[in-house]
């Protein structure tokens, strides 16, 4: 059975910096793209960012220039490095991963962690 792992969520004061990881683990023969959504109070889930095998990486415009993802092949790990982090970030994250395994599913999603950003 896949499962995806997040740690690295918390409180934080507005202009830090927080990093969220994310593990894959279980019978995997190869992950896809992988990336970070997250949902606050209210609103819908959103793409935070996502990272392609290959390295190719996509960002929301409102994180652009703050956030950064990256990812270890070999420790089946993305991770999202989050700086300048401002309230509006409040939200709860989730990992996503395109994962082949022996399961009929492809698309797989972490527990969530809550990121809480303060004035």
């Amino acid at each position: 059975q896949v499962q995806l792992v997040e740690s690295g969520g918390g409180l934080v004061q507005a202009g830090g910096s927080l990093r969220l990881s994310c593990a894959a683990s279980g019978i995997i023969f190869s992950i896809n793209r992988m990336g970070w959504y997250r949902q606050a109070p209210g609103k819908q889930r959103e793409l935070v960012a996502h990272i392609a095998n290959g390295g190719d990486t996509n960002y929301a415009e409102s994180v652009k220039g703050r956030f950064t993802i990256s990812r270890d092949n070999a420790k089946k790990t993305v991770y999202l490095q989050m700086d300048s982090l401002k309230r509006e970030d409040t939200a709860v994250y989730y990992c996503n991963a395109d994962i082949l395994s022996l399961s009929s599913s492809r698309d797989f999603w972490g527990q969530g962690t809550q990121v809480t950003v303060s004035s």
